[in-house]
C-alpha cells in the first residue's frame, strides 16, 4: 500500500467528527502541510537509484572494495632467437608462471582452453621446444595423486589435432568437458584462463599449447591472493561447465547465482604498496553474460571513448568485418570508436597488428584505410604498424611464429584479453577481459603498476626490429600481407 499526503490529508477530513474545533482542525492540516513539504524535500535531495543496481540485489554501490592482498604481474612468452636490444621491460616467462600457480594448488585448478596441445607429438612435429609444455602437462597430471580437484574446459568446434592431452589427464583424475558453441552460439570456446584455489588468477592470450610457451608471442597477467576476483570468473566458468552438458540449452535470463557485483560501474577496489587498483571482468558473448556483467564489447569501447591522450592496441588480427558467419558483414563498431577518438579528440592512435606466414592478406585494405586518417597538421595521429615473427629454422612448426597478444593501454587503463578484434568475438565467441585502473604516486608508478609496465612493454614492441610501418612493409618473406 502507498501513502500520499493529500489522501492522508482527505481522509481526516472525511472522517473527522464535525465537533471537532476549527482551530485544532486547522493546526493539524497545517501540521500534515508541512510534513508533505518535508517529504517532497526527502524526495527531491535522495539520489535516484543507479541502474546498473537492477541486477545486483545488497549491493552498497561504488566500488567495491576488497580486503585481499591482491597482486598483479606480467607475463609473456618470447619465442626463441627473437632477441631484443638494449635495456627494455619484460614479463615473467609465461611456463615460469604456469608452473608457479601449479606448485601453489592446494585444493582446485579449473582451466579455459580453446584447444589442448602440449606435445609436439600432438600436431605431429618432433621438436625439442616442445619440453616446457610437456613439463605443464606432466605437472598438471600429478595434481589429483595430490588431492588438487581439476577441471578444464575446452571448445566444440575446435582445432583439429591428434591431441591425446585431455585422455591423459582423465585417466589420472581429471574432469573434463567440450562445451559445444558451435550449437549454443554458432561461435567457439575462445577464452583461455586459470582459476587456482578461487584466489589465483591467469587471463591472457595462450592456449594449453607447448608453441604458446616457445615459438608464439603471447602475453598475459597473473592476479595473486585475489579471492573476490577468482571467484568473480569462476562464476564465467561455471557457465561454461554447465553448458558442457550434452542436453544444456542457453538460460533466459541466467540464474541469480551468475550475476556479479563487480562491473564497469562497480569495479573491483583493491590497495597494495601504495597502489590503489580498480578491476573487473568483462566477457563476450552476450547470451552467456547476465545484465551484471560488463560485456567484452562494451568495455573496449568505453576504454577507447574515455582514453584523453594515447590508446595503444595490440592484436593478432584486427577486422572491422565479422570472419567466420557466411555471408561476412560489415561490423565497423570498435573501428568507428578509434576514428572518433582520433579526429574530435585528437588522441595518439598506435596499433600493433600481427603478421606471419597465416595471416589474412585480407585485413590489409583495413588497417591502409585507417592508417589514412593520419595528419600531423590537423592534429591527427593514427599510426599502425605490423609486428613480425623471425620464422627462422622453425618453419616446420605449424601456426607458430606469430604475435598472438591481444591488449590494449592507455593513459587510463590496461586492458588484457583473450579475443582478436573482429565482430565474431563479440557477438558469438566466448572470451574475457580484465580492465585494470591504477593510481600511485610518481615514484611508485612506473615500478608497482601494471599499466606502467604494459606500456613499457608495448613501446619496447613498437620501437623493436620486429615492427614495421605499412608504408615501410616492402616484401617481407615471413609476413602474408606484404605479399
Amino acid at each position: 500500500m502507498t501513502f500520499s499526503y493529500k489522501s492522508l490529508r482527505d481522509s481526516y477530513v472525511s472522517n473527522k467528527p464535525r465537533s471537532t474545533s476549527c482551530v485544532t482542525l486547522a493546526v493539524i492540516l497545517g501540521f500534515l502541510t508541512v510534513l508533505g513539504i518535508l517529504l517532497a524535500i526527502a524526495v527531491l535531495e535522495r539520489p535516484p537509484p543507479s541502474r546498473d543496481h537492477e541486477t545486483l540485489p545488497g549491493d552498497a554501490g561504488g566500488s567495491s572494495s576488497s580486503t585481499d592482498q591482491c597482486s598483479m604481474v606480467l607475463v609473456e612468452s618470447i619465442p626463441q632467437y627473437v632477441k631484443y636490444k638494449g635495456n627494455v621491460t619484460f614479463g615473467i616467462p609465461l611456463d615460469k608462471a604456469w608452473k608457479d600457480l601449479l606448485s601453489m594448488a592446494t585444493d582446485q585448478l579449473d582451466v579455459a582452453s580453446f584447444y589442448w596441445t602440449l606435445t609436439g607429438e600432438d600436431i605431429n612435429v618432433n621438436s625439442s621446444s616442445d619440453i616446457p609444455g610437456k613439463e605443464i602437462l606432466k605437472e598438471l597430471e600429478e595434481l589429483p595423486s595430490r588431492n588438487v580437484s581439476v577441471r578444464v574446459v575446452t571448445s566444440i568446434p575446435s582445432v583439429r589435432t591428434n591431441s591425446t592431452d585431455l585422455k591423459v589427464l582423465k585417466k589420472k583424475g581429471v574432469q573434463a568437458r567440450k562445451v559445444n558453441f558451435g550449437r549454443l552460439t554458432r561461435g567457439v570456446l575462445h577464452s583461455k584462463f586459470w582459476i587456482v584455489d578461487r584466489k589465483h588468477v591467469f587471463v591472457g592470450s595462450a592456449n594449453m599449447d607447448w608453441r604458446a610457451l616457445t615459438q608464439v608471442k603471447e602475453l598475459g597477467v597473473v592476479v595473486y591472493n585475489c579471492s573476490r576476483l577468482a571467484k568473480d570468473l569462476y562464476k564465467i566458468f561455471q557457465s561454461y561447465w554447465v553448458m558442457g552438458q550434452s542436453n544444456s540449452s542457453l538460460p533466459q535470463p541466467w540464474p541469480a547465482k551468475y550475476d556479479t557485483t563487480i562491473n564497469k560501474h562497480h569495479p573491483l577496489l583493491v590497495k597494495t604498496d601504495n597502489v590503489s587498483s580498480r578491476l573487473y571482468l568483462a566477457a563476450s558473448p552476450p547470451s552467456f553474460c547476465p545484465p551484471s556483467r560488463t560485456q567484452d564489447l562494451e568495455a573496449i569501447l568505453s576504454i577507447i571513448s574515455e582514453a584523453q591522450h594515447f590508446v595503444h592496441i595490440a592484436v593478432m588480427e584486427y577486422f572491422p568485418t565479422t570472419r567466420f558467419e557466411k555471408p561476412q558483414r560489415y561490423w565497423p563498431v570498435i573501428d568507428d570508436a578509434i576514428r572518433t577518438a582520433a579526429f574530435e579528440r585528437k588522441v595518439k592512435i598506435r596499433m600493433l597488428i600481427s603478421c606471419g606466414k597465416d595471416s589474412d592478406p585480407a585485413m590489409l585494405p583495413f588497417l591502409k584505410s585507417l592508417a589514412s586518417m593520419d595528419s600531423p597538421h590537423r592534429g591527427i595521429s593514427v599510426q599502425i604498424k605490423l609486428y613480425i615473427v623471425p620464422v627462422g629454422n622453425q618453419s616446420d612448426i605449424p601456426y607458430s611464429r606469430v604475435n598472438h597478444n591481444k591488449y590494449m593501454v592507455t593513459d587510463k587503463v590496461a586492458y588484457i584479453g583473450t579475443s582478436n578484434w573482429s565482430g565474431d568475438y563479440f557477438q558469438t565467441t566466448a572470451g574475457v577481459g580484465l580492465v585494470i585502473s591504477q593510481h600511485a604516486p610518481d615514484p611508485l608508478w612506473k615500478t608497482k603498476t601494471l599499466q606502467s609496465q604494459l606500456r613499457a612493454v608495448f613501446d619496447r614492441d613498437w620501437h623493436s626490429e620486429f615492427a614495421v610501418h605499412l608504408s615501410e612493409l616492402g616484401h617481407h618473406p615471413d609476413c602474408t600481407l606484404s605479399r
